[in-house]
């Protein structure tokens, strides 16, 4: 597989197989993260890894709680009503890896650069034919005090990139892309 072909193939995936990821291939996706670029070469990142599932039904089960408490007062989060109160929704699709990247704030670029270590991460997955998914519900809770003092995570750093791993179950065409915009283009 091509770089070409590994950018143009991957995809969120939403559905894993119950097949746990060796300690190896995620410490593997995590040495690939970290070869990303970072501003000023401060390397912000951070990673937490967590393989239980009982603690992420119960992150998945308190985020819609919250959520479905945002509806009101949030025009974006009616779309996922029906979600948040589906009882068997998990917002980490049941995958068998959640890796959190979190992020020193005392580098003033820690978001761009741990978002491009997450995009490494996942051009990675799929390269070894692993699928992935950045989580966005995981937001709404992984910054709190809670979850980051259960997890050890010093209050200077910020959760930016919340993703899933884990063997695909069954495969995905690509989506459509829209032609970009392009503001100008000056020779």
């Amino acid at each position: 597989m091509n770089l070409k072909e590994i950018i143009t193939g991957r995809r969120s995936v939403r559905s894993y197989e119950e097949k746990p990821l060796s300690e190896e291939i995620i410490k593997n996706l995590i040495a690939m993260g970290i070869h990303a670029p970072s501003g000023s070469n401060m390397q912000p990142w951070a990673f937490v890894v967590i393989e239980d599932k009982e603690f992420m039904r119960e992150w998945s089960d308190r985020t819609k709680e919250v959520l479905l408490g945002q509806m009101e007062s949030n025009a974006y989060l009616q779309q996922y009503k029906g979600l948040m109160e589906n009882k068997n929704f998990n917002i980490f699709y049941d995958a068998p890896c959640l890796l959190l990247i979190y992020g020193d704030t005392k580098s003033p670029n820690h978001v761009f650069d741990c978002s491009m270590a997450a995009q490494n991460i996942m051009l990675s997955a799929y390269e070894m034919g692993l699928g992935s998914c950045w989580i966005g519900f995981a937001m709404t809770l992984g910054n709190s005090p809670e979850i980051k003092n259960k997890l050890g995570v010093p209050e200077n750093y910020r959760l930016v990139a919340p993703l899933v791993l884990g063997y695909p179950r069954g495969t995905w065409p690509p989506i459509p892309r829209r032609e970009p915009v392009i503001f100008a283009w000056k020779k």
